[in-house]
């Protein structure tokens, strides 16, 4: 039996409660919620840190922001090996289209997006068409390397998400090829990672029809303060436009895989490098351990040949720590020794995965950005609900998520809460020196 394919689909700041199948009331994502209904999808995905740069090291390194990408704008060390790295060593063809923001461009230096990306800092990647870092979806331009063959600047026509598509549907046509003389076809893995829904909140004219600020709905915790409302609605009426888009789009890139009899051989992974605020506590962007902010999405579907595979909506904590060893898993390749993450490819066939007690959360460097957190802080959410998050030195955040899941009762500085406060403090501290942190929480 041929080895899988895998591709990574995923777009910038699109939050985990901000799905069809997840209730939300602003939009609809048929085609993401046929590929959570085949497949296994995950109520606990999380990420590590909300912040661009930083959730992108630890995604292609698996290992945790203070080793790999610390801060904004920082660049990802070249000598580290990636997740494209592994792949290859195991006779995988590897592919990456879109947005890649780990070459340590500083934006007061010039416009991300013109900015070019050496061959040896595009991750080990064999097919590498990006960009640094772009906010303007409809006007995007790409550069690279198809192989062996160089790319110069081009412009993407239209809007980012439907053109990266384009790139990524092409390529599976040329995939689906039989590769020598074996009359098979090469394995391969891909990642689409685009722009949208990240700000400034637009899609093409066809998704923002039916989108008004005026129908929004608000989460609960978002404060009934006008400036608040009236910012959050004008944003979320494009920002779900923008998903809707990339729903689409995930319909386009299924219906490909089938055409070309893919389908039945590659596992598809959706999820977003972190989520978006839009108003809920005050608060707009990322930065902050709020779930809005350090929820995404997590889906994996496709591969429909295999069977017995478990279905429907999984409990497992996974963070995207996990999500390099996981894909690796899926394939049957070995995880390289130096990944942090833990292989939970047994949440969709098996073997069995012991659940981690908890999930480790870091913003190492701060962004300033306004209306987002501007200290360093640590945290953690644990298997069975428990949120807890210090800045230097002092006790920030601590939630019940299971009985208060929009984070309305901080009983970080509740003494009626002081045991469970302290456990999950030397859990804290576990964390710190596994992963060679040196950040220091506070007496308690």
């Amino acid at each position: 039996m041929p080895k899988p394919n895998l591709i990574w689909i995923f777009g910038d700041q699109h939050r985990g409660q901000a799905l069809g199948f997840r209730g939300d009331p602003n939009l609809s994502t048929p085609n993401l919620d046929r590929l959570a209904e085949d497949g296994r999808w995950f109520k606990q995905s999380l990420v590590n840190c909300p912040l661009c740069c930083p959730a992108r090291g630890t995604l292609l390194t698996s290992l945790y922001p203070n080793n790999a990408v610390p801060g904004h704008e920082d660049a990802l060390d070249p000598q580290i090996p990636t997740v494209a790295h592994a792949f290859r060593e195991n006779g995988y063809c590897t592919a990456w289209f879109g947005k890649w923001h780990l070459d340590g461009f500083k934006e007061r230096d010039g416009r991300a997006a013109f900015h070019h990306i050496p061959a040896d800092r595009r991750g080990g990647f064999e097919t590498w068409i990006g960009y640094e870092n772009n906010n303007t979806a409809f006007d995007g331009w790409v550069h690279g390397h198809d192989g062996d063959k160089t790319i110069d600047r081009e412009p993407l026509p239209g809007y980012e998400t439907d053109a990266l598509t384009d790139r990524l549907i092409d390529y599976l046509k040329r995939q689906a090829q039989p590769a020598g003389d074996s009359g098979e076809t090469a394995p391969f893995f891909a990642a689409l990672s685009v722009q949208p829904p990240h700000d400034p909140y637009v899609a093409p004219e066809r998704w923002m029809q039916g989108k008004s600020a005026g129908r929004m709905v608000f989460r609960s915790n978002v404060p009934e303060v006008n400036w608040v409302r009236e910012q959050a609605a004008r944003e979320l009426a494009g920002y779900y436009a923008a998903i809707e888009n990339l729903d689409w789009n995930v319909g386009r890139i299924v219906e490909a895989l089938d055409r070309h009899g893919l389908f039945a051989n590659t596992h598809i992974v959706f999820f977003s490098d972190h989520g978006d605020m839009h108003g809920s506590h005050g608060l707009f962007r990322k930065t902050n351990p709020y779930e809005e902010a350090i929820r995404v999405p997590l889906i994996i579907g496709g591969i429909s040949r295999l069977y017995g595979m478990r279905r429907g909506p999984s409990n497992m904590l996974v963070s995207n720590v996990d999500l390099a060893p996981t894909s690796l898993g899926l394939c049957g390749l070995p995880v390289p020794k130096g990944m942090r993450g833990r292989d939970l490819s047994g949440e969709r066939f098996g073997p069995e995965t012991a659940p981690p007690d908890s999930a480790y959360l870091q913003l190492v460097k701060t962004t300033y950005h306004g209306h987002c957190t501007d200290r360093p802080w640590r945290g953690l959410v644990t298997e069975d609900g428990w949120k807890y998050v210090c800045l230097e030195g002092q006790p920030w955040l601590m939630f019940n998520l299971a009985n208060d899941p929009y984070e309305q009762v901080n009983l970080a500085l509740n003494s009626a809460y002081r045991h469970p406060r302290q456990k999950l403090q030397d859990r804290l501290q576990r964390w710190i020196e596994e992963t060679g942190d040196q950040f220091v929480l506070p007496k308690i």
